[in-house]
Order: structure tokens, then C-alpha cells, then sequence
């Protein structure tokens, strides 16, 4: 029988396992898979890796006075059989150094709990309940409600909550002293300095405190009608004071340094913090540093988060607390999101050779071309090195693993010149269309799912399209990157990643710089050293998932799906005069698209565009701004196609909240970025309601106006203003970038619409002014807003079932006929835009606009029957089923014309080959 420990836990044999074979290249740093570290039984062994920034953990195997290896005394009130970890802080010696396991005790508490709630009781990604653990035998009545779950996640989140408080309350301790001696003749601080360095901290000690006070009656006295979700409602109504503390943070932090190397005695002091371990301990202290405790109140707010999401999974819906719980979560959730991205995520940490904690400071999943081929990758930067991994594939039921590929010291890393990109080897792109008929398999996919969740037994169904779908989508998210960023090691190894947008690529670069300007000493890892480097790294990511739409749960934000209208009116805080101009970029199908782009504003510190744009969304949740200065400098440019040589000056977004922009009127707002303010409004219109078709009251303009009418009182065969745009562009547009796909300034829009409505004389002068995506959006808003589509809403139907045909044959002579069938000036009108749209798309290298691409722009625009033939027929879902079947077939008509051999009208018309019968 195994010996029990004080508590009646059956006490843990530790194996003392090193990985021994692992292979790595010390001249390039690159690490093969390693195999898989067991225990004797099987199962896998992890080293521990503390989370706290002051820890500096080591592999090392607790043991009893004989020499004996022996499992740590587990923390109270854990349930029988339950798995600890070892505690690495034991056998370090030195004073003080037991005392510092109060604080470790605690991480196991948690480390152990989320394990119990996301491993062994509930596999979340097969959705299957797994009785694998103690726990869920002994709990298995009563799991069902959630009672016993839910009373130790709040049990551990009350012990940390007490470590917390200590911490705060060590914080504040110097504070009066400091104070008292600040009026003196001989002040150790200022009261400015320290009213900056401890800014809030009062404040944020008393909230928890009276927290702590009001939740710890509620455990003591636990049953089925305790209710904790107004404490912590309240808890996340006053995050408002840690918004204050977080963007005070980073000048506390610099303050506390300048005074640090100025004042001896104040060093003395920050460096010696003592921290009180928790009440039913032994009276023991931890010496802790300012800086990591200033750190605390981030990590606090993450903390929380992450328990009321535990909460909420063990709260039955029908309970009290369930709404409550919920609305703490959004207000975290929200007050997380508008965080100020520059403080460093140091959350988590390992040790470095020499002792120092190794930060990770960013990780994210990237695509590497690796021998040709693209590869997703997870790349982890750490406060020393950038280490390159991949998730190793398990078995079902096995804990996931990475594997690392490559590694490089930060004071090794290198970009890439503009010298040095001449030589290097063209990026192998996709054709546009296929990535389009990709998003179309991935839209399609989502309809016949929302569909098959209606249905009766549809559920088995769900997991398979959902497969499917995940499968494609990570496929886009591989395929779709075009932006490269390549990194050097000193040994002229040369890695590159291809990214969605300038954005991502900026935020990578600037933290490795970042990073690089500290005195960085280069490190070649050991293979063990590196193994638990690699095994760590699933323990501290913060970003678990690719961002695929499978990945989320059902009741996450789709986001949203219709148009954004966006005025950038002007930006302040520019030191230096510059041209100056802005990019506008939003999130479809997992990554960032550049959707819009103001005209340079010249010479200027505080540029004025009061530009608007009109922006489509496909399931969006984030506006990106950047503010770039434009080089005109023809030596600096890099002959990579995407490569984007202008200088960023800043870059900051937004979240897309619906209940805010989904407002009639116009939302403003301001986003911060390095010093510079950039002014911005917006509001959304749902899909359903921007592209309903109205028809013009009066009937002496040609917008909303039928063809026929417009035709017929200018006596031509084509509409003016359908002819006029497409001679503009073909004679300045053809060879810009996106033509069509990239909005025009709604206002420079709205004054040619109306120019042309009014038949102004200087049309043709503003015309030749106008900017050409300006021009191309009112030939597009033309089509838009004519009260019948140009293909008509009597040969809708037949349309969508003749691109249906699959014999080819037959879908020729379909097809035909039903372009026979239309009225005169709405079939010249066709053609001549046919044959426009393929002279754009001959310049597919240049402006990258496919057929593909130029039919997903046009298709629904030229088809989408009015409001009350789509009423009838239910072609047009809803707003968030962007992508529905009809859309889709929408599209495919237009591509079908476009892809066909040129057509004539007269030989049309004299055909005598194609079916005659009534459509």
C-alpha cells in the first residue's frame, strides 16, 4: 500500500528523467523533434515551469531528510488522489528562500485546477466528458450542477486572492515612510515621484480587500444558495481604477528605475519588499522586488478573467449567479481588450542559464516558407531569444506537445536590408481566384451548418462540416499571407514568414527591437535546456487556437457582416512635418485585410483628410488604422512587390462592438498611437438594409433612375456615366492596385453622383481631377442603386438555375439565351462592362484584380433582384449569412461571362442555335 502524506494523499513518485535525445545544431540553432519524456506508468512528465516573474525554477526533485524522493504537502482542501506538482522552490537554501513557497503553493493550486477543468474532468475539444480523474468519481453526483467545481475554483481563487492583497499591502508599505520623509530636508523621493510610482495602488488594495472580506463567508458557509456573481459584478465594475493603473504603468515603472540608480536607500528598499504569506501558514515573509509587484495588478485582471470563465462552466444557466457572472466576464473581457498593448504580457516565465527569468513577451502563429512549401508555425519571443515551433500530432487523449524547429538569440537577429532583398527569391503567390473559390467553400459551409443545426438529428452532421471547415479554413490561413518578414542569425541563415498585414508584421519587428536595445548577451541552448524551453511553451502561450471561425464557440460574436462607414478626419502629434496617410484594415475569415486608403496629405504636422469609406465586412470584429509618412525616395524602393517601403509612424484598432456602431448616427472616436491622436467616426449598416434597392422619386437624374428611361432620353445605347467611368479608368486605373476592390472617399463619390445626376457641365473636368477609386466606386454605385438589376429580376430565377447546369452543353445555350432575353440597353450595357472588366483583368499583375476577383465585386451588384422579387424568393438570407448559396451563384454568373469567349450583340441576336422557349 503507497504511504500517505499528512493530508491522506497517496504520496507521488517523481522520476528524475532528462530528455537525452534531442538533437540540436549549435552553429544554427535548430532543434529535430524530440521524443516524447514518460514516467515509468506511461504517462508524460513536464518539468515545472513557475509562473511568477520573481522565480527562477530549476529541475530539480524535492526530497526528505533521508535522501528520499517525496511528493510536496498538497495545499488544503484539495480532494483525495488529486496531482501536484513538484515544487521546485524546495532545496534552494538561503534565507528566506522556504519562506517563498507560500507563493508557489499557491500557483500549484491553480496550476492543478485548471488542469482538473480543462484535462481530466472535461476534454472541451472532443466535447466528451472523460472519467479519468478521482475527482470526477468522487464528485460525479454532483458534478451535473456544478456545486463542487464551482467551490474549488472559487477556493483557490480566494487563497490567491489573500497572496494578492499581501502583495498590495507590501507595496504600500514604504509608501508612508516615503511620504513623511518627502517634506523633510532630506527627502529620500518627491511627493510627484512617489504619487507616480504608487499611482492607485491604495485604491486597487482596498477593492480586493473588500472583496476578499465579502467572498470568504460565502465559502466557509458553501451550499446551493450562495450567490458570489454580485461580488464579482462589482469586482468588474471598478476596473476602472486598474484602466487608470495600467496606463500609469509603464512611466511608474520608469520612474521607479531613474530613482533606483539615483538613490541608494530607495534601491535598499524596492529590492526588499517583504510579502506575508497566507494567514493559516507558518509566520513566514518573502522578499520580493518593486518591479514585480508593481507587475501584479496586470496580471490580476487576466487572472480573474480566466476565473469567472471557469465560473461560468460550472454555473448552471438557470442560477442567480449565472447573469451576473456573465456581465463580469464581458466588462473583463472588454476592459482586457482595451488594454494598452504596449505593456509587456509577462505573465509567464522560465529561467535562463544564468538564473535570469526569460520572459515571453509575444507569441502568435505565423506562416514560414520552409524548402519552398509553407508551414504554420507558433513563434514564441521571449525577452532573449525568438524560438520557431510546431505542434507535434498525438494520439487522441495525449497532452499536446511542440516541437522545435529553430531558435535564434536576439542579440543575433538581423532584418533584412533593402540591399539584401534584391537578391532574394520571388515569394510564390496564389491566384487570387482561388483563394475567392476557397472563401466561397468556407461560406457555403457555414450556411449548410447553420442549417443542419435546425434540422433533427443534424448534429452528427455539424462535426463533420465543422471538420471540413476547419480543414479549409486553416488552409486559407496558410495560403492567404503575401507580406514577407524575413530574420537573419549571425551565421547568415536567412528564415521567412509571410504575413496578412503591415500591421502584424510592425508589431513583430518593433518588440524585437524593443527587446534588442537591452544588453543582450548571445546563448547557445543545451539540448535539455532547450527541451524544457520547448515544453514550457504550451504552458505559457497566450494564443491557444489558429483564428478560425471552427475554433469558436457557438455563442462567441460571429461579427459583422454588412458595410462600415468610416470618416478619418485628421491626426495630431506629429513632431516633424511629413506626407502623410493612412490605411484602414479589418479582420475576414481569420486574418487582416487592407480595405481602404486616404490620399497623402503633404508637408504637413497635422494632416486634415475628413475622407470617408465605405467598407465591407465579412464576419469582422476589429478596425485597424495605420499612419504611415509616404517615401517618395525612388532609391529606397524594394523591387519585392510586398514589400511596403513607407515609414509606419503609428498603428492602433478597435474593437467593432455592434451594440455601439450598429447606431444610426455616427460614432466618433480617437485612436492613440506613439504620441500621435488620429480622429476617426464610424457607423454599420447590416448587408440587408445597404443593398436594398430604392428607386428614385424623381425621375430627371439617372441614379436610381431604369436603364431604359436614362437610354432613352440621352438617345444612346449605353448609359453616360457607365461609359465615361470606364473610359477614366481604362485610361488611368487600370494599373492601380485593387481597382474596384479598394473604396473611394464617400464624399468624392457623392459629389460625382450628384454631378452626374444634375448633368453638370464640368463633368468631364472632375472627372479627370477625381481619384480614380472614387470614380470606380460611382460606377459600382450606379449598378447598385438601379430599382432593377441590370440582368433583371424576371430572369433572376432563371439565371441561378442555368449556372446550376452541369452539362456544359446545356449551361452554353442556357446562358446564351438568356442574355438573348434581355432588354437592348441593358444588354449593350452588359457586354460593354464584360469587356471592360476582362481589359482590367489583363492587368492582373499589376493591379492584381482577377476575374475572379472583379466577379465577386460585381456579380451581386448586377443581380441582386430588387427588394420585393428577393421578399418572394428568399434569395437574400439574412445579414450575417453574407456568403448565402445565392450570393455564391451570384457571382458564378458574372464569371461565367467573363471567362466566356468575347460575345457579340449582332451575333447574339442573329443565333439561331440557342433554345427559343419563354424563359
Amino acid at each position: 500500500m503507497e504511504p500517505l502524506s499528512a493530508h491522506g494523499l497517496p504520496r507521488l513518485s517523481w522520476i528524475d528523467t532528462l530528455y537525452s535525445n534531442f538533437n540540436y545544431n549549435t552553429d544554427g540553432y535548430e532543434g529535430d523533434g524530440p521524443e516524447d519524456g514518460k514516467c515509468q506508468d506511461g504517462s508524460e512528465t513536464l518539468p515545472y515551469i513557475d509562473e511568477s516573474p520573481t522565480m527562477s525554477p530549476q529541475l530539480c526533485t524535492p526530497q526528505g531528510p533521508h535522501g528520499e524522493m517525496v511528493s510536496p504537502t498538497p495545499p488544503e482542501g484539495l480532494p483525495p488522489g488529486a496531482p501536484l506538482k513538484a515544487n521546485t522552490g524546495r532545496n534552494r537554501g538561503g534565507v528566506g528562500e522556504e519562506d517563498r513557497d507560500m507563493e508557489e503553493d499557491e500557483e500549484e493550486v491553480l496550476c492543478y485546477l485548471d488542469r482538473v477543468l480543462e484535462e481530466e474532468v472535461f476534454d472541451y475539444e472532443d466535447g466528451e466528458v472523460e472519467p479519468i480523474t478521482p475527482v470526477h468519481r468522487q464528485f460525479k453526483g454532483d458534478i451535473e450542477k456544478g456545486l463542487e467545481m464551482k467551490k474549488l475554483v472559487l477556493s483557490g481563487f480566494l487563497a490567491s486572492e489573500e497572496i494578492y492583497i499581501n502583495q498590495l499591502e507590501a507595496l504600500l508599505l514604504p509608501m508612508r515612510p516615503l511620504k513623511a520623509t518627502a517634506t523633510t530636508s532630506q527627502p529620500v523621493l518627491t511627493i510627484q515621484q512617489i504619487e507616480t510610482i504608487f499611482y492607485k495602488i491604495q485604491d486597487i488594495f482596498e477593492i480586493h480587500k473588500e472583496f476578499y472580506d465579502a467572498l470568504l463567508p460565502n465559502i466557509r458557509q458553501w451550499d446551493e444558495k450562495v450567490t458570489v456573481g454580485h461580488l464579482f459584478q462589482k469586482l468588474a465594475s471598478q476596473l476602472g481604477v486598474y484602466k487608470a493603473f495600467v496606463d500609469n504603468y509603464k512611466v511608474a515603472l520608469e520612474t521607479a528605475e531613474k530613482c533606483n540608480q539615483a538613490n541608494s536607500q530607495f534601491q535598499k528598499i524596492s529590492e526588499n519588499l517583504k510579502v506575508k504569506g497566507p494567514k493559516d501558514s507558518k509566520d513566514c515573509t518573502t522578499t520580493v522586488s518593486m518591479e514585480a509587484l508593481l507587475y501584479k495588478p496586470i496580471d490580476r485582471v487576466t487572472r480573474s478573467t480566466l476565473v469567472l470563465h471557469d465560473l461560468l462552466k460550472h454555473t448552471p444557466k438557470d442560477h442567480p449567479d449565472f447573469p451576473l457572472l456573465q456581465d463580469a466576464l464581458r466588462i473583463s473581457q472588454n476592459f482586457l481588450s482595451s488594454i494598452n498593448e504596449e505593456i509587456d504580457p509577462r505573465r509567464t516565465a522560465v529561467t535562463t542559464p544564468k538564473g535570469e527569468a526569460r520572459q515571453l513577451v509575444k507569441d502568435g502563429f505565423l506562416v514560414e516558407v520552409s524548402e519552398s512549401s509553407r508551414k504554420l508555425r507558433h513563434v514564441f519571443l521571449f525577452t532573449d531569444l525568438l524560438l520557431c515551433a510546431k505542434m507535434k500530432k498525438t494520439s487522441v487523449g495525449r497532452h499536446q506537445q511542440y516541437e522545435c524547429k529553430w531558435y535564434i538569440p536576439l542579440a543575433d537577429l538581423t532584418f533584412q536590408t533593402l540591399e539584401e532583398s534584391d537578391s532574394c527569391h520571388s515569394i510564390q503567390v496564389l491566384p487570387e481566384h482561388e483563394i475567392e473559390e476557397m472563401k466561397i467553400k468556407i461560406s457555403l459551409l457555414k450556411s449548410d451548418i447553420q442549417k443542419e443545426k435546425k434540422a433533427p438529428r443534424g448534429q452528427n452532421r455539424v462535426e463533420r462540416l465543422r471538420k471540413k471547415m476547419n480543414e479549409q479554413e486553416s488552409w486559407l490561413l496558410l495560403h492567404s499571407p503575401t507580406i514577407p518578414f524575413r530574420i537573419h542569425n549571425k551565421h547568415g541563415k536567412s528564415y521567412l514568414f509571410l504575413l496578412s498585414s503591415d500591421y502584424e508584421r510592425s508589431e513583430w519587428r518593433e518588440s524585437i527591437q524593443k527587446l534588442q536595445k537591452k544588453d543582450l548577451q548571445t546563448c547557445v541552448l543545451s539540448s535539455v535546456e532547450l527541451q524544457v524551453l520547448t515544453s514550457s511553451c504550451l504552458k505559457l502561450r497566450t494564443v491557444h487556437n489558429i483564428p478560425v471561425t471552427s475554433n469558436k464557440d457557438d455563442e462567441e460574436a460571429p461579427g459583422l457582416y454588412g458595410f462600415l462607414h468610416v470618416i478619418v478626419h485628421s491626426a495630431k502629434g506629429f513632431k516633424e512635418s511629413a506626407n502623410l496617410y493612412c490605411t484602414l484594415e479589418v479582420d475576414s475569415y481569420g486574418y487582416f485585410v487592407s480595405k481602404a486608403k486616404t490620399r497623402v496629405f503633404r508637408d504637413t504636422t497635422e494632416p486634415q483628410w475628413n475622407e470617408e469609406f465605405e467598407i465591407e465586412l465579412e464576419g469582422s470584429q476589429y478596425l485597424r488604422i495605420l499612419c504611415y509618412e509616404k517615401c517618395y525616395d525612388k532609391s529606397m524602393l524594394n523591387k519585392d512587390d510586398n514589400e511596403i517601403v513607407d515609414k509606419i509612424m503609428g498603428k492602433g484598432q478597435v474593437q467593432l462592438d455592434p451594440q455601439t456602431v450598429q447606431s444610426k448616427n455616427w460614432h466618433m472616436d480617437v485612436i492613440e498611437m506613439n504620441g500621435i491622436k488620429v480622429e476617426f467616426s464610424m457607423k454599420f449598416t447590416s448587408r440587408d438594409l445597404s443593398l436594398k434597392r430604392t428607386p428614385s422619386k424623381k425621375q430627371s437624374g439617372v441614379f436610381g433612375v431604369k436603364i431604359n428611361v436614362v437610354t432613352k432620353r440621352e438617345r444612346s445605347k449605353v448609359p453616360y456615366i457607365v461609359r465615361q467611368c470606364i473610359e477614366e479608368v481604362e485610361k488611368r486605373g487600370i494599373d492601380e492596385v485593387g481597382i474596384y476592390r479598394i473604396s473611394g472617399v464617400a464624399t468624392d463619390i457623392q459629389a460625382l453622383k450628384t454631378a452626374f445626376d444634375t448633368n453638370t457641365k464640368d463633368i468631364l473636368v472632375m472627372l479627370s481631377d477625381m481619384d480614380i477609386n472614387a470614380i470606380a466606386g460611382t460606377l459600382k454605385l450606379y449598378f447598385r442603386e438601379l430599382p432593377e438589376p441590370l440582368l433583371t429580376d424576371r430572369l433572376y430565377p432563371a439565371f441561378m438555375e442555368g449556372i446550376a447546369l452541369s452539362d456544359p452543353a446545356a449551361k452554353e445555350n442556357c446562358m446564351m439565351h438568356l442574355l438573348r432575353s434581355l432588354p437592348d440597353p441593358n444588354l449593350m450595357t452588359f457586354l460593354t462592362l464584360l469587356e471592360h472588366l476582362k481589359r482590367v483583368a489583363e492587368k492582373e499583375p499589376l493591379n492584381k484584380m482577377s476575374l475572379h476577383n472583379l466577379a465577386t465585386v460585381f456579380g451581386p451588384t448586377l443581380l441582386r433582384p430588387s427588394e420585393s422579387e428577393s421578399a418572394k424568393g428568399q434569395h437574400i438570407t439574412s445579414a450575417s449569412d453574407i456568403w448565402s448559396h445565392d450570393v455564391m451563384a451570384q457571382v458564378q454568373v458574372l464569371l461565367y461571362y467573363l471567362q466566356h469567349p468575347p460575345i457579340s450583340f449582332a451575333e447574339l441576336k442573329r443565333n439561331t442555335l440557342y433554345f427559343s422557349t419563354d424563359v
